[in-house]
C-alpha cells in the first residue's frame, strides 16, 4: 500500500494529532494490555521462602506456595500466563537429566498447586535439559558434543510429564533438530491433542542469558557455550527456516529470543508468517534496564512501558518479561 500523499506545510501540520492526551489515545496505532504478557516466575525447594537473585535487581526465586501466591497475583492483574523455570539443587543434576521428567521435581509440582489454586490462568513450561543436565547444556552430551537425537528421546520424556502435570503451553527451547514434531506426535498418541506448543523457533546464542543461568543455577554447570545448536546473531533468513520448519512440525506460536536485541527479527517472522509471534524480554535486557531504573538513571514506569511497547509495534503478539506485574499495575492505573 501506498502511503497517502500529504498536503505541504502549513496544510499539512502532524502536531495536530500531538497536542493533547485524548487525541493521543484516539489515534495510537498500537496498544500494549496486561493480556499481552507472560510472567516467568522461578522455583526452588522450600516453604514459605523466597530468594533474591542479585543479577536481578527485584526478582527472586520462589517456594512452590508463593508462585501459587504469585499465580493469584497475576490473575487479579489480567496477566493471563505465567512461566515456570526451576531452580534445581545441583545433588540431582545427571549426564542423562533424568530429573526432567521426574512427575515431582520443582515445576511439575509448582504446576499442579497452581492448577488447582487458579485454575483459570494458563501454565507455560519450558522443554529444556539444561536446570537438569549436570553439564549445563539444553541437550544430552556425549565427548563433548551435545546429541541430537538422543536429546529428543529425553525431550519427548519432558514435554510428557509437563502436560500430565497440567501444562498449557509446551516452550522447546533446546533448539535440537526436529524436536516439534517429536514432541507433537507424542502429544497425539498420549490423547493430549489439546496441549499447546509456543516454539522457541528463533533463538539466538546470546550473551543476555546470563542472569537467567544463575538465576536457575545453570552457571557453574556449563561446560563449553551453547553455539552449535542456538543460532548466529548476525543471520535473519536463518531464523525464517527455523520458523518454518517448526510450524510444519505442528508448532501454535513461536518465539523469537532475546527480544529487544532482535526486533528486525520479530518483525520478519511476524510479516512471513502471519501467526501468533510472541518475544521473551530475556534476563540481560532486565538485568540492564531494573539497574538503571535502580540508579534512577532512566525513569522507570516510563521505560518498563515504552520498551514492552516496541515489541507490540514490531508486531509481537505478547512478550515473556519480568516486568509483567509492574507494567500490568501501570496500564491499570493510567486507565
Amino acid at each position: 500500500m501506498s502511503p497517502a500523499r500529504l498536503a505541504p506545510f502549513p496544510f499539512s501540520r502532524p502536531r495536530r494529532l500531538r497536542r493533547a492526551g485524548w487525541i493521543r489515545d484516539l489515534v495510537r496505532e498500537t496498544r500494549l494490555r496486561p493480556e499481552d504478557l507472560i510472567w516467568p516466575i522461578f522455583v526452588m525447594d522450600g516453604v514459605d521462602a523466597e530468594e533474591p537473585i542479585p543479577s536481578m535487581p527485584g526478582v527472586s526465586r520462589l517456594t512452590v506456595d508463593r508462585c501459587v501466591e504469585a499465580a493469584r497475583r497475576a490473575a487479579d492483574l489480567g496477566i493471563p500466563c505465567i512461566a515456570l523455570f526451576p531452580y534445581t539443587d545441583a545433588s540431582v543434576k545427571t549426564p542423562g537429566a533424568e530429573e526432567a521428567w521426574n512427575p515431582d521435581n520443582l515445576v511439575n509440582t509448582a504446576t499442579r498447586a497452581i492448577k488447582r489454586a487458579v485454575p483459570g490462568i494458563g501454565v507455560l513450561l519450558d522443554v529444556a535439559l539444561d536446570p537438569y543436565n549436570s553439564d549445563g547444556h539444553d541437550g544430552i552430551v556425549r565427548d563433548g558434543v551435545v546429541v541430537n537425537d538422543e536429546s529428543l528421546m529425553a525431550l519427548e520424556k519432558q514435554a510428557l510429564a509437563q502436560v500430565e502435570a497440567g501444562c498449557d503451553i509446551l516452550g522447546p527451547s533446546d533448539m535440537m533438530d526436529g524436536r516439534i514434531g517429536i514432541i507433537r506426535r507424542a502429544l497425539e498418541e498420549h490423547d493430549y491433542q489439546d496441549a499447546l506448543i509456543m516454539s522457541y523457533a528463533a533463538k539466538y546464542a546470546s550473551a543476555f542469558y546470563g542472569p537467567f543461568r544463575d538465576a536457575v543455577g545453570a552457571s557453574g554447570a556449563l561446560k563449553g557455550d551453547k553455539k552449535t545448536y542456538q543460532m548466529d546473531f548476525g543471520n535473519t533468513d536463518e531464523a525464517l527456516r527455523e520458523v518454518a520448519l517448526d510450524l510444519e512440525e505442528g508448532a501454535d506460536m513461536v518465539m523469537v529470543k532475546p527480544g529487544m536485541p532482535y526486533l528486525d527479527v520479530c518483525r520478519r517472522v511476524k510479516t512471513e508468517f502471519q501467526v501468533p509471534t510472541f518475544a521473551y524480554q530475556v534476563s540481560g535486557e532486565y538485568a540492564m534496564l531494573a539497574g538503571a531504573i535502580g540508579n534512577d538513571w532512566l525513569d522507570g514506569d516510563k521505560v518498563i512501558l515504552e520498551s514492552l511497547g516496541a515489541f507490540r509495534r514490531a508486531g509481537c503478539d505478547g512478550i515473556l518479561t519480568y516486568f509483567a506485574p509492574q507494567a500490568a499495575e501501570l496500564m491499570e492505573a493510567a486507565i
